[in-house]
């Protein structure tokens, strides 16, 4: 019973946050806490369950902890290899495979503790488990609620939609990546658009600036890419100055302010950035719901890993403060022991 009264605590901060602001990661753990608690209370009436669902529930959470991290290990493993091939060697889509040979690489500490009876050994797995615990638990929280984030209803009443850049082929064609985006943000203009006024139809801002190795702006090349397609270029607002996510946001901020005084917007980027970018986004001061494009199923764990990485870092003074106490609770227990 506990643990069902702490997941309604959590879920009831995690409606208030929601109803406050979609776009705090505080949503995210409040939500993973929630299922967690539910999860142990769940566990927890195994003990009154007839014997036959107990032993079947029993022996399926042992199978998934068992065989789980296998299955994931491999899996990462084959996709960071099929990343490789198909994006290059680039440290950034190596991700995936190192996280699977990290995985292994943990599961053979375990194996050598428990064959050596090395007490050193077994408290510095125990201690690489509860930091890996608690990194693998935020991790799970950003992948859930970004998952709940990119499917909340697209707001009615924006004036603009921003099209994040994201670098171009050669250094002026849209690569697909680039398209994808485009062709959602069209979507999300058409929507506004049938439910607005003439006087207050929306406006679409492209946002990229020039990068080194390109030859025009990335939000000139979007905007070529739109109007080449039937798109009105007088629909078409372009901010050519930003070379980050968060200059995007401030720069795009200024250009709306400028147009129009407090206009809200809804910002398309694809689907792996999409929460990432809402964060940043409330960081500016942006009124803006953000949504995603999709992209190619491959591609989506290295990146989803990247946008997390960034995101853990963000909150850097409490993340690494707790993984910390951690490492330091380890080292108490080696003395101790």
């Amino acid at each position: 019973m506990f643990a069902y009264v702490v997941a309604a605590v959590f879920l009831a901060l995690f409606g208030a946050g929601v109803l406050r602001d979609r776009r705090r990661f505080s949503n995210a753990v409040y939500l993973g806490l929630a299922v967690t608690f539910l999860c142990l209370g769940l566990l927890a009436g195994l003990a009154d369950a007839p014997p036959g669902v107990a032993v079947t529930a029993t022996v399926v959470v042992l199978l998934v902890l068992a065989l789980g991290p296998v299955a994931l290990a491999g899996l990462l493993c084959a996709n960071g290899v099929k990343m490789v091939r198909k994006e290059g060697r680039r440290p950034s889509n190596l991700l995936s495979l190192l996280a699977g040979l990290g995985i292994f690489g943990v599961m053979g500490l375990m194996a050598a503790a428990v064959v050596s009876h090395s007490k050193t050994l077994a408290i510095v797995v125990g201690t690489l488990l509860m930091v890996l615990g608690y990194v693998s638990f935020l991790f799970l929280c950003f992948i859930g609620y970004a998952f709940l984030y990119g499917r909340m209803r697209i707001r009615r009443d924006a004036d603009y939609v921003v099209v994040l850049g994201s670098g171009l082929i050669g250094g002026r064609r849209v690569p697909p990546l680039l398209a994808s985006r485009l062709e959602r943000g069209r979507q999300v203009y058409e929507t506004l658009a049938e439910r607005r006024e003439v006087d207050r139809i929306p406006v679409l801002l492209t946002s990229g600036g020039r990068g080194p190795d390109e030859e025009i702006p990335e939000s000139h090349a979007m905007a070529d890419y739109l109007v080449e397609r039937g798109f009105p270029a007088d629909r078409i607002v372009r901010e050519d100055r930003s070379r980050t996510t968060e200059e995007n946001m401030l720069f795009s901020k200024a250009l709306m302010e400028a147009e129009r005084p407090g206009a809200e917007c809804v910002i398309v980027t694809n689907n792996f950035h999409a929460f990432r970018a809402a964060l940043m986004a409330r960081k500016a001061g942006v009124n803006g719901q953000v949504v995603g494009s999709p992209t190619a199923a491959y591609f989506w764990p290295s990146a989803t890993m990247r946008e997390f990485a960034a995101v853990f870092l963000e909150y850097r003074a409490v993340n690494l403060g707790i993984c910390l106490a951690l490492v330091l609770m380890g080292c108490l227990a080696y003395v101790l022991a």
